[in-house]
């Protein structure tokens, strides 16, 4: 059963919650909880949680007490696992996007195709929508938060530009990569231009992305790399 959640405490300057304190002379949960092993059933329910009531109220209207409310947790665990609402709700956007695979499907034309598919269909769910849309209108007004979101979510998620080249390359598809550097630098370019093309449509223009649409995009996408085709 979880324990009873601790008295609000009161909101610090810009809105944000302090950590709630043990009375005086007493030990901390934090310290009593020292080593203890976390519990993924807990993370899961306070990530779905997050996502959940950032859908409902908004960046703004989000607290930690809220979070610990829908996930049945101890506002101490909550801030045993995560210290500022900005880690927990970049944490929270950012296990969706481990949901995506990048699947060997034997040609590189049909990996792009597949894994375009799944991120637009991440993208048109609700939850995804509302916590994306609230992270990165407050990344823009917040630097360090902006820094969090590249490093846990955008960079992360380059490792599928970096499979789906290699698998390629091992098909023959693709000449191997002759320059680390300049290989990294297309490596960004294409993430951006798959990733900025299907956040448009889906976020921003509200466009369906039909199969039709997948097939000409990647024919679009492919077809100015010609030079790195191997032979």
């Amino acid at each position: 059963m979880p324990a009873p959640q601790p008295p609000a405490t009161p909101a610090c300057p810009a809105g944000r919650e302090d950590p709630p304190q043990a009375p005086d002379g007493a030990e901390s949960t934090t310290t009593r909880a020292k080593g203890r092993p976390r519990s993924a059933a807990a993370d899961t329910a306070i990530l779905d949680a997050t996502r959940e009531a950032l859908a409902e109220l908004g960046w703004g209207g989000l607290t930690m007490g809220h979070v610990a409310t829908r996930a049945k947790v101890a506002k101490t665990t909550l801030y045993r696992r995560w210290p500022s609402k900005n880690e927990l709700v970049v944490d929270a956007v950012a296990s969706l996007f481990d949901e995506l695979v990048m699947h060997d499907l034997g040609s590189l034309r049909a990996d792009i195709e597949a894994v375009v598919a799944q991120f637009a269909g991440l993208l048109v769910r609700p939850e995804t929508q509302a916590a994306l849309l609230a992270l990165f209108a407050e990344g823009t007004r917040d630097r360090q938060l902006r820094r969090r979101i590249r490093e846990a979510i955008v960079d992360p998620q380059k490792r599928l530009v970096r499979q789906g080249r290699a698998a390629a390359q091992a098909r023959g598809e693709l000449a191997p990569d002759g320059d680390p550097a300049a290989a990294a630098e297309e490596i960004d370019i294409i993430f951006d231009i798959i990733a900025g093309t299907v956040e448009h449509r889906v976020l921003v223009s509200g466009e369906p992305i039909t199969a039709e649409w997948i097939r000409r995009f990647t024919e679009l996408l492919l077809g100015p790399f010609p030079r790195l085709l191997a032979g």
